[in-house]
């Protein structure tokens, strides 16, 4: 294509034409530079813009310019509890003294009142007792023979910890450090305001592995278990010795457990998951979990609408795009909370869900032409991924979204913010140890302090760990 010249006709035809090839050629330098720099400011005012609605960054990163949703507008009814709702109390305990109070006289007419009534207000009081450690001494005499002159010690029976601490105490301390988030330095100070306990930040780093040691076969099983469970899958970043890498979650309905790891790799996953067993996988599109079949793989909509909502924002040719596959995403979700709640036939879910990936593979199609690379990349990417999209709609018990995944996640990132990782590759198996088991337990509405207990009092006298493997998944 012809280039038109830089200056008006009268002066450039004065000039020779070897000046005049020269000035076209770095003219034609400058454009193309002056094109790449639009197009990086352009890259870069998208990413300046990026925040919890069309990326993946966590909400606590938006500036605080960014709109959420509208709030919903005032419904004119007072705050708390509305007339008619069910009655929340709380719950009453087995009482350790009980005071019987009757009045003695009508609040009326002030005669005498004798008698019992069969249902007394029951009005309790908790409090807590002074708190101080219960100390078992163990004194070890050390007697000299009288015939030979050597000196023997006694033996700590059977079963009693070599150090200094019991197993419940021990499972306190590794719950405030790894379920409560505390420093030890915070653990050393509330044992001795609280408890009453002398124990310094060293010693509760000992116990921190003695823990790890006693929880590990326990973990152990269950990282064995999820690896044939369906599930869902998600990383976030982990420090260890000052060093970038990736702590893992693999959560199943009844058993949650934690992988910290030097990458983020598809090695990993594999070690943490195996779809030999043909069960389904919920992920987002990290490449990672590229290698799982499409038809045991559940993509996430939750972060398929923050795409499109980035498509969106991006106001070029792919936007239009963009704003379909964001009704698309609505639809898909009003209909699927309706049959979680019961009121959809998952019948009918299924021939609605026949319409919506008929018209989101449409736009798709559309959106791999639409003239904006990214989002022509995103749509090149999901059509390629296309049945993984619709796994939920073919197998019942399986979520559309990762949510469960980012839920167990999110004390962990909250516990790194604090603490910037760990130290060691000990403090790692402890992390990863403590959160499983933290949050097992409360999927299995289990007491995490009595099972944590369990687990100390069978390493201590060399019995076998208890388990948190389920009857059936």
């Amino acid at each position: 294509m012809r280039q038109e010249p830089p200056l008006p006709a009268e002066l450039w035809d004065q000039i020779p034409a070897v000046v005049q090839a020269a000035l076209l050629l770095v003219v034609g330098q400058y454009e193309q530079r002056i094109a790449a720099l639009e197009q990086r400011g352009r890259e870069l005012e998208q990413r300046l813009n990026q925040n919890s609605t069309n990326s993946s960054r966590p909400p606590s990163s938006d500036a605080p310019a960014v709109k959420r949703a509208p709030p919903r507008s005032p419904s004119g009814r007072a705050r708390g509890g509305q007339a008619g709702h069910a009655l929340q109390q709380r719950a009453l305990l087995p009482a350790d003294q009980t005071h019987a109070l009757k009045p003695a006289a009508c609040r009326g007419c002030g005669h005498p009142l004798a008698g019992n009534d069969a249902r007394p207000l029951r009005h309790q009081v908790l409090e807590l007792p002074v708190l101080r450690p219960a100390v078992t001494e163990y004194q070890l005499h050390r007697l000299r023979c009288p015939r030979c002159g050597l000196s023997t010690c006694a033996t700590l029976p059977a079963g009693i910890p070599r150090g200094g601490h019991g197993p419940r105490l021990q499972s306190v301390l590794a719950l405030m450090t790894g379920a409560y988030r505390l420093s030890k330095r915070m653990a050393q100070t509330f044992c001795a305001d609280v408890f009453a306990l002398p124990i310094c930040a060293g010693q509760v780093c000992a116990l921190e592995a003695e823990t790890t040691a006693a929880t590990a076969a326990v973990v152990a099983a269950l990282r064995e278990h999820v690896r044939t469970q369906p599930a869902n899958v998600d990383e976030t970043g982990w420090r260890q010795e000052r060093r970038r890498g990736w702590l893992w979650v693999v959560v199943s309905s009844t058993v949650t457990v934690f992988t910290i790891a030097s990458s983020r790799a598809a090695r990993i996953a594999r070690e943490l998951v195996d779809p030999a067993a043909g069960q389904v996988i919920t992920s987002d599109r990290f490449p990672s979990y590229g290698w799982l079949p499409l038809r045991q793989r559940q993509i996430c909509w939750a972060h398929l609408q923050r795409d499109f909502q980035a498509m969106v924002d991006r106001h070029n040719a792919g936007s239009p795009v963009g704003e379909e596959l964001l009704c698309c995403g609505q639809d898909l979700f009003t209909w699927w909370y309706r049959v979680r709640d019961g009121t959809l036939r998952r019948s009918t879910f299924r021939q609605y869900m026949g319409v919506v990936r008929g018209m989101v593979r449409g736009q798709l199609e559309a959106g791999r032409g639409c003239g904006c690379a990214k989002t022509e990349a995103v749509c090149r990417n999901l059509l390629a991924l296309e049945p993984a999209l619709w796994t939920f709609v073919r197998v019942e018990g399986i979520e559309p979204t990762n949510n469960a995944a980012e839920r167990a996640l999110r004390h962990a990132v909250q516990w790194r913010k604090t603490s910037y990782g760990t130290d060691s590759a000990g403090g790692s198996r402890f992390v990863e140890n403590l959160l499983s088991l933290v949050a097992t337990c409360r999927q299995q509405r289990r007491n995490v302090l009595g099972f944590l207990t369990q687990c100390c009092e069978a390493y201590v006298q060399g019995r076998k760990s208890p388990t948190l493997l389920p009857a059936s998944d």
